[in-house]
This record gives C-alpha cells, structure tokens and sequence, in this order.
C-alpha cells in the first residue's frame, strides 16, 4: 500500500480495495485501521475539502465505504 496518491481517483481505487479486502476477510480488521488512518493523514486534500469527503471520492467509494472510513478516522457527520 502506498502513503501517497497521485490523483483522487487512484486514492479512491485503493480506499475500494482496502475495504472490500476487509469485508471479504483477506486482511483483519486492525491492516484496515492501520492502512485507513495513514490514507487520511498523509492524503487530506486529496480525500476531503471543507470538512466533507470530495465529490470523485463519494462517487468512487460509495456511502457504505465512506461511513466505515468515517467510523475508523472519527470523523462526525
């Protein structure tokens, strides 16, 4: 896994297959914290802008990923 994304779109490609990793048990659940909260910290502008998630990210990952991003990174809706 990469700590720095070129594009929103590629930021959001590896979001998708971090998640669906977790949801069909090839990795545990702590690798999904882990490699979520380094995504958020080392990627924020690419993942966020005034608070909420970018449009290319909430069209790319859907709302069922985003709310377990939210949950692990403590953000509130």
């Amino acid at each position: 896994m990469k700590l720095f994304y070129r594009t929103q779109r590629d930021l959001a490609k590896a979001i998708n297959d971090l998640v669906d990793a977790y949801w069909l048990d090839t990795i545990t659940e702590e690798e999904l914290i882990l490699g979520v909260k380094s995504m958020y910290l080392n990627n924020q502008d690419k993942l966020m802008k005034d608070g909420v998630f970018t449009k290319v990210i909430q069209q790319q990952c859907g709302k069922r990923r985003l709310l377990l991003i939210m949950k692990i990174v403590g953000i509130n809706k």
